[in-house]
């Protein structure tokens, strides 16, 4: 139960500290963060929650992630759908805060911070771009995972090498997709929005997975000692 309880907090701060960020400050009026604000929030929310709550979990916070490492053989069958119920259900939770505070001053909610292709990316990729984007950006977030992880990694560092490595993702897609790489990120934010945002929420649910099953190959194959 404390790990469910970890991961429900756990993604809840994620999706709020970061998708609030976006929504709340990114372009406020002449103080706003930008994109680098945005990116560096989300990076912050894993860095904080991984101190804090990765001894109890391990600090998921992500349904891809949880599959990245059962492929790689870090977690055990039973723990994968327990902890992808949390972290999608913290992540609305986050997102029906985040609501109920973006509405407060009598504004519509817009996008949402949500994630999109084609007329819905920020930058107009189209989705061909989403996917070849969302695939490497999770494969090489599962990569950093599982490395700093490692039993022979740099012990006490991989919090900061996880929270960094997010900060990076986010730097550079922003502009595609407005930066999924989490199946629960992107489902908490698509149910407020609704409409195109459900309507392309498949490919932020099956590609992120995708890419961190295929990392979570690579490492047990090919890179772990």
């Amino acid at each position: 139960m404390k790990n469910n309880v970890a991961e429900f907090l756990g993604t809840f701060w994620l999706v709020l500290g970061g998708c609030g960020s976006a929504v709340l400050s990114a372009a406020f009026p002449e103080v706003g963060i930008g994109l680098v604000g945005v990116s560096i929030a989300f990076g912050l929310t894993v860095l904080t929650i991984a101190y804090s709550l990765g001894h109890i979990s391990g600090a998921h916070l992500n349904p891809a992630v949880t599959i990245g490492l059962w492929v790689a053989g870090r977690i055990e069958s039973k723990d994968i759908v327990p902890y992808i119920l949390s972290q999608v259900f913290g992540g609305i939770a986050a997102a029906g805060v985040l609501y109920i505070i973006a509405t407060g001053n009598g504004s519509e909610i817009g996008s949402f911070a949500a994630n999109g292709y084609g007329d819905h990316s920020p930058g107009g990729y189209s989705m061909n771009a989403a996917i070849v984007c969302e695939f490497v950006m999770t494969f090489m977030f599962l990569i950093v995972i599982l490395g700093s992880t490692a039993q022979r990694a740099p012990k006490g560092f991989a919090g900061m090498a996880i929270g960094l490595a997010l900060t990076l993702i986010h730097l550079i897609s922003i502009p595609v997709t407005n930066t999924s790489v989490n199946p629960a990120r992107s489902i908490s934010q698509a149910i407020f929005v609704g409409d195109w945002a459900l309507s392309q929420l498949w490919l932020f649910i099956a590609i992120p997975i995708a890419g961190a099953a295929f990392a979570g190959l690579v490492y047990k194959n090919v890179l772990k000692d």
